[in-house]
């Protein structure tokens, strides 16, 4: 029988009827509130591991100025006990000469701050936020060797330093020399990073103090400034490191390009030649238009591929190419200002030789190769110079972007030029499959893309001079000058 004693009977039937109805009701709601009450608890999981979440990864790493600050106030108590030293600390600590204005990056302890440094932008850097955090250099721990260090023991140590931080193999440098590029990149090899750095740092008489060498080492320790330091020597197409304090180091202040900008850079302050004369002097003939300018910055950023294709012994890979990473001086020169990505070639190999079940295992971020036989090829397929194409030709020379121009025999053959460009690969891995027939039409769409952006300037008109790249006068930055 039913729960509340169903029976047949007429009249009790009918209460009978309520109480299954009540009974079945509380069942119902039973299951229904049992399900609300999983859903908010749920619900509350969410929201309280969210509020973790965001405490930890937004929160902790908010750029502000006031932990900026006091990051920079730790390094001057750093440097007011002797610990740390670099030719920027006097002005930044005590002279007032560096004016703090604003925290640029924060994330992971990778601290990125704009300033101004005797009235002239600069971005200081540092992979950690604490001098502490870098691995001390051992000898340190030994005052008498400390002290006996020789200007030759220091350059030993920081070349090896310097080669296992940029993947380079010191008998791969000894056996294949110097690089075969040509001029305006600096002209050097990788085999010339001893040279470079031993005349730079036993250049002097008394052996070097223990704030010098800690600090050196901090820096030795974070690639992008290695990278950068070694290559201004070498090439236009980077950051200018400009001096250092302890573990932050100062570049040259750089607008960075924009993926939301139809011309990726900001053309407002460029150094158009003959419109800076002083009043009264000569007027240019005619002003870059628009169009001129993003051609110019397109061949520099060719030049700019050949160069780290053929300058130095080993080819340079950038595997994070956008907008954002890259940025113009004012002469339209392009400097790649972030380069945590970048990487010569025995360290490609590395990277990319790892084991894989199809090619999109083989796909490191910009940088890709092939799958064969579960492992992935160490060599790259595709180039520096294709990822370029696909990533800021085609959105620079689209015809919605070039308008009623788009049509014009020069700008067709352009965005096919461009087209093919960003599909032909051109890598080392197909140098190695087809006897570098790729490659070779990688060179071959290279030398069509300048001879149309420079007939493309002819036509318009545009002045032939360029402006000079930027030198850094007045204060020369050296590995140990600090």
């Amino acid at each position: 029988m039913l729960p509340g004693g169903v029976g047949v009977g007429g009249g009790r039937g009918g209460g009978g009827g309520l109480c299954l109805l009540r009974w079945l009701g509380l069942r119902l709601w039973s299951r229904r509130g049992t399900l609300v009450f999983a859903l908010l608890w749920f619900g509350s999981w969410l929201f309280l591991n969210g509020l973790v979440f965001v405490h930890r990864t937004i929160l902790s790493d908010y750029c502000t100025d006031d932990k900026s600050k006091r990051i920079l106030h730790r390094l001057c108590v750093a440097y007011g006990e002797g610990a740390v030293t670099g030719d920027m600390c006097e002005d930044l600590c005590e002279a007032g000469l560096v004016e703090y204005k604003r925290c640029l990056y924060y994330e992971n302890g990778k601290k990125v701050i704009e300033a101004r440094w005797r009235g002239k932008p600069i971005i200081l850097k540092s992979k950690l936020e604490n001098f502490s955090s870098y691995e001390p250099l051992g000898i340190l721990d030994y005052q008498d060797a400390a002290e006996e260090l020789s200007p030759l023991d220091v350059v030993f140590y920081a070349t090896l330093e310097v080669r296992n931080s940029l993947g380079l193999a010191e008998e791969e440098e000894e056996e294949e020399g110097g690089g075969g590029g040509g001029g305006g990149g600096g002209g050097g090899g990788n085999s010339s990073l001893a040279q470079l750095w031993g005349n730079k740092l036993k250049n002097r008489d008394k052996a070097y103090s223990r704030a010098e060498l800690a600090s050196l080492w901090s820096l030795l320790q974070q690639e992008e400034y290695t990278f950068l330091r070694v290559l201004q020597d070498l090439s236009t197409h980077v950051a200018k490191v400009l001096g250092s304090c302890g573990h932050f180091y100062a570049v040259e202040y750089l607008s960075a390009g924009h993926a939301w900008d139809q011309n990726i850079f900001s053309l407002d302050e460029v150094a158009v030649p003959g419109l800076q004369g002083q009043a009264g002097g000569v007027y240019p003939r005619g002003r870059w238009t628009t169009r001129d300018m993003v051609h110019r910055i397109a061949l520099s950023f060719l030049d700019m591929v050949w160069h780290f294709d053929n300058d130095f012994t080993h080819r340079l890979h950038l595997c994070d190419i956008k907008p954002e990473n890259f940025a113009i001086r004012t002469d339209l020169t392009v400097v790649a200002i972030d380069v945590d990505m970048a990487f010569f070639e025995p360290k490609m190999r590395d990277i990319l030789d790892q084991n894989c079940t199809s090619d999109d295992d083989c796909n490191f971020f910009d940088c890709v190769s092939r799958c064969r036989r579960h492992r992935c090829s160490p060599r790259r397929r595709n180039s520096n110079l294709q990822v370029i194409c696909e990533k800021i030709f085609r959105p620079w020379f689209s015809p919605t972007l070039l308008g009623a121009k788009a049509g014009l025999p020069l700008q067709v053959e352009l965005q096919r030029a461009v087209q093919e460009c960003s599909e032909t690969d051109g890598g080392e891995d197909r140098e190695e499959e087809g006897g570098g027939g790729e490659k070779g039409r990688g060179k071959d769409v290279h030398q069509r893309l300048l001879n149309i952006l420079t007939r493309l300037l002819q036509e318009g008109g545009a002045s032939s001079e360029g402006g000079r790249p930027w030198e850094g006068k007045g204060h020369a930055h050296t590995t140990l000058n600090f």
